[in-house]
C-alpha cells in the first residue's frame, strides 16, 4: 500500500492575522486566503493537489500562542533559501540564522522569526 507523507497539515499561531498574512505573502510571494470560522480565523496557504508536500494555515485563536523557542519548527521549501531570506526583514521578521549548509548533501537551511514571533525555517538544495 502506498502512503502519503506523514505530515498532511500544519497550523502556525498568529496574534494579528492581517500582519501575519502580509508577512508570509511578502516573504514567499504567495496569496493566502482568509477564512473566518467563528472563534477561529484562518489564513490558508495555497494548495496544489498535484504537488508533493503538506500545506497548512495561519491560525488566530486564544489557544494558539506564537513562540520562538517552544513547539515544532516548520521548514518551508525554497529554490534557494537566500531568496526568501532576503525578504524577511523588510516584511517585518528577523533573521535568526543565515543560510547554512546542512552537510552530507542535504542542502541549506536558515532560521527566521516571523512577524508574530514564531521560529520558522527555510530549506533548499542550493
Amino acid at each position: 500500500m502506498e502512503r502519503n507523507n506523514v505530515v498532511g497539515w500544519f497550523e502556525i499561531p498568529v496574534t494579528d492575522m492581517n500582519r501575519a498574512k502580509k508577512f508570509y505573502e511578502e516573504v514567499f510571494d504567495i496569496s493566502i486566503s482568509l477564512h473566518d470560522l467563528g472563534e477561529f480565523k484562518m489564513g490558508w496557504f495555497p494548495m496544489h493537489p498535484d504537488k508533493i508536500g503538506a500545506t497548512g494555515s495561519l491560525v488566530q485563536h486564544d489557544s494558539y500562542i506564537p513562540s520562538a523557542t517552544h513547539g515544532v519548527v516548520i521548514y518551508f521549501s525554497c529554490l534557494d533559501v537566500a531568496n526568501e531570506l532576503g525578504r524577511v526583514e523588510a516584511a517585518g521578521g528577523t533573521i535568526m540564522q543565515g543560510k547554512t549548509q546542512i552537510g552530507d548533501g542535504h542542502g541549506f537551511m536558515a532560521l527566521m522569526k516571523d512577524s508574530e514571533g514564531n521560529r520558522i525555517a527555510l530549506h533548499s538544495n542550493q
